[in-house]
């Protein structure tokens, strides 16, 4: 699984949780911090949430075109210092007024230039390590340890809020209640929001520290096309002008479909985080308490690592020592359960730990699964893992659709909350969307960073993002209907539009097999 990577794999990774840990310790509030703080509607909180991330995403392709030109370390560089200033912003204290309004638009314009820059190009210096022939054949598993990495930034970000939040409101004698409404509670509530976004500055530095103490071991990787031609690599690949539109239009089509997904999947900030809020029993108790301690959970995710050392590992005393590790893991872990307070109160935003966790603990069966077809010469390509990755995504929903089945609709329930529903419905959602996103997501990065023309590469991988800010931003939909229709309307139409596109994606198939040959 790690042999035989280059090192630059591990800094861009690292460089990257760090980036990614702030990010989600903001994401994981930023919907509930403009309700707390602003008194908007899930429709309008809804609303700003998609915008930002449609922004956040469409501004790579802009990125990838500027580093073409410049370069892919310098747009990095640039976007490191942008988004620190963004972030800075957000955290700033302002009351709840025009002042209040204007510093987070600003904050949140920063934020998105900022990842313009250095999101997609530094995907593409990982993809650059690849092209040399001595590593090409590991792309796919480099992706996926790379999204990985991601994942477990995004992990512990809202373990990290939520304790942020319980801290700063216990110093004003309050603790976390979904149906608060007094002022000066939510007063409260939303300077502990704005302490959270401060972490993202912290985080910053050190991916950037990261990033430039390492830049030795990726430094040949940061190589444009042009530049490329002008030391004569032999390396760059050399596409006629037929090759290079056929693996355009192949690249487009895979981007339009992954809209949808996108859609889909980012409710997780959104409508799936109102649904925690409103129909979820937040006081948890028994076994189901280990989910919400995000340390038993990463103990349990780096226990499957080391389980899978104590089966892949070449001598005995590795084995026997993989094992013991394992055990102690999960020993540790148990221990850290067992000192939960029974129940425990859990947040709306701690949900969104569960993805990250599932793709972290998951990452290493996905890779030996499609690993083991591979080497018997049945190798799945990335266009047919994204069709898989929509119908599952399908089935995600439809298990939050049997959920809602007895539920009162957000439009008769109003401010209320009908708190009934155990977390396992939530939990299993989250752990169904995130197996789509594993079949979707590190292989559709892959599949870019190797069919893209080379003088297109930044381009092209801004194109990955465009299509993931347009579905981003259509994610809104079900929160802009969700004091609208019943919940079960909302979640159907998610399941019909994850359905309709795995059908098209698996329709293109061979045509797409075709173009990109």
């Amino acid at each position: 699984m790690f042999e035989n990577q280059p090192k630059g794999l591990y800094a861009l990774a690292l460089a990257n949780t760090g980036e990614r840990f702030g990010y989600y310790t903001m994401l994981a509030i930023f919907a509930l911090f403009m309700q707390a703080k602003f008194g908007w509607t899930e429709s309008q909180a809804g609303q700003i949430y998609a915008i930002f991330l449609a922004v956040v995403y469409f501004a790579p392709l802009f990125g990838g075109m500027i580093a073409d030109k410049i370069g892919y370390g310098k747009c990095v560089t640039i976007g490191l210092a942008t988004m620190f200033l963004g972030y800075l912003g957000l955290a700033i204290p302002t009351g709840a007024d025009a002042v209040g309004k204007a510093s987070m638009f600003a904050g949140l314009a920063c934020v998105s230039l900022g990842t313009g820059l250095f999101k997609g190009n530094l995907q593409v210096l990982v993809g650059n390590l690849y092209d040399d022939p001595k590593y090409s054949s590991r792309r796919d598993s480099a992706f996926s340890l790379f999204y990985m990495a991601i994942n477990i930034g995004a992990m512990f970000a809202p373990s990290m809020a939520k304790w942020i939040t319980n801290t700063y409101l216990a110093q004003y004698g309050f603790v976390y209640d979904a149906a608060n409404t007094d002022p000066r509670y939510l007063e409260a509530l939303y300077g502990a929001y704005g302490l959270s976004f401060g972490v993202a500055c912290v985080s910053l530095i050190l991916s950037a520290l990261i990033y430039f103490a390492c830049r030795g071991w990726f430094k040949h990787a940061d190589v444009t096309a042009k530049q490329a031609a002008k030391e004569n690599d032999n390396n760059v690949e050399v596409l006629t002008p037929k090759q290079e539109k056929d693996r355009i239009v192949a690249l487009l089509l895979v981007f339009a479909v992954v809209i949808f997904f996108w859609m889909a999947f980012h409710q997780n900030g959104s409508a799936l985080t109102f649904f925690a809020k409103k129909y979820t029993d937040l006081s948890v108790g028994g076994g189901m308490r280990i989910w919400f301690n995000i340390f038993s959970l990463a103990l349990i995710a780096l226990s499957v690592y080391t389980g899978f050392g104590a089966f892949q590992s070449k001598t005995s005393k590795n084995r026997v020592i993989c094992g013991v590790v394992t055990l102690a893991l999960w020993g540790v872990a148990i221990a850290l359960f067992l000192g939960m307070s029974n129940p425990t109160l859990a947040q709306p935003s701690d949900f969104q730990q569960f993805n990250p966790f599932f793709v972290v603990a998951l990452t290493p069966f996905s890779m030996a699964f499609f690993g083991a077809l591979a080497n018997r010469g049945k190798e799945v390509s990335a266009p047919t893992r994204i069709a898989w990755g929509m119908f599952v995504a399908a089935l995600g929903f439809g298990v939050i659709t049997l959920a809602s089945t007895d539920l009162i609709s957000p439009m008769n329930l109003g401010d209320k909350t009908q708190s009934v529903l155990s977390p396992s419905w939530l939990i299993s959602t989250y752990f169904t969307l995130t197996l789509a996103e594993l079949l979707l997501s590190p292989m559709g990065i892959s599949f870019v960073s190797k069919v893209a023309p080379p003088k297109y590469k930044g381009l092209m991988m801004g194109g990955w993002f465009v299509a993931t800010a347009i579905g981003n931003y259509l994610s809104s939909i079900p929160s802009m209907l969700w004091n609208k229709i019943p919940l079960m309307y909302n979640w159907g139409i998610l399941i019909a539009l994850c359905l309709v596109s795995a059908l098209v994606m698996f329709a293109l198939l061979k045509k797409l097999k075709q173009m990109t040959a």
